[in-house]
């Protein structure tokens, strides 16, 4: 018999293409820097991967070790329910994240775990400040995102709209360091500029005030580990 939940997800995923694969750009040196990071910036994760990474892009996990779109799903979905969101959220957000991720040329396995890291999938999750009172809203805990603190059962306009925030925040840090949604060698600068604004490229461990393990704790959740 098939479960209410098969079904429901079966109904509002969209179809599960694979997207193309660019090849990986030249990974850049030195350090960037942003003035308007987003994400989690408390310095720590609340609960760090079992493995700790360090140093240059290729230091960490290569693709090779990432899940596939469905398999991380059926390891985070219910994840999102425990955290707060209902099963018509988790719906939604299959297909917000599957659909703005490709719109932008971002890998949905990479969007998909950010919103795992930034806010386990809660879409009610609370709208937190920097210490200058920016705020970071939404399941990407982005600045400039709508936020629905507290709530659930949200529409699909909302979930789209907290997404799509995000992701266009992560794209404009993919363009800073090469611009292949696809490969670590973008990917993974991105992460330590999406949550911090600065790259270290020596060392995507170093926050510089950040969340040191941000880019070794989402690289993990890529391969399958959950919290």
């Amino acid at each position: 018999m098939v479960s209410i939940k098969s079904l429901f997800l079966a109904l509002a995923a969209t179809s599960a293409m694979a997207a193309p694969t660019p090849g990986a750009p030249e990974a850049a040196a030195g350090t960037i820097v942003d003035t308007s990071p987003a994400g989690n910036d408390t310095g720590a994760s609340i609960m760090a991967g079992p493995n700790w990474y360090s140093g240059p892009w290729w230091n960490f996990p290569g693709k090779d070790t990432w899940l596939s779109w469905n398999e991380l799903w059926q390891r985070n979905d219910d994840n999102m329910v425990y955290a707060g969101s209902t099963w018509d959220d988790v719906g939604r957000l299959n297909v917000a994240i599957w659909n703005i991720a490709n719109e932008y040329g971002i890998d949905p396995r990479v969007l998909l775990v950010m919103v795992m890291q930034e806010s386990s999938g809660y879409v009610g999750v609370r709208t937190t400040y920097s210490w200058q009172g920016i705020a970071t809203a939404g399941v990407l805990q982005c600045m400039n995102c709508p936020g629905y603190p507290g709530r659930n059962n949200l529409s699909q306009d909302e979930i789209n709209g907290m997404i799509r925030g995000g992701a266009a925040h992560f794209r404009a840090d993919l363009d800073q360091v090469g611009g292949n949604g696809w490969e670590p060698s973008s990917v993974y600068p991105a992460l330590r500029r999406y949550n911090s604004g600065v790259v270290d490229h020596n060392d995507l461990s170093n926050g510089l005030g950040a969340t040191t393990d941000y880019v070794s704790d989402i690289v993990q959740r890529l391969g399958g580990w959950t919290y």
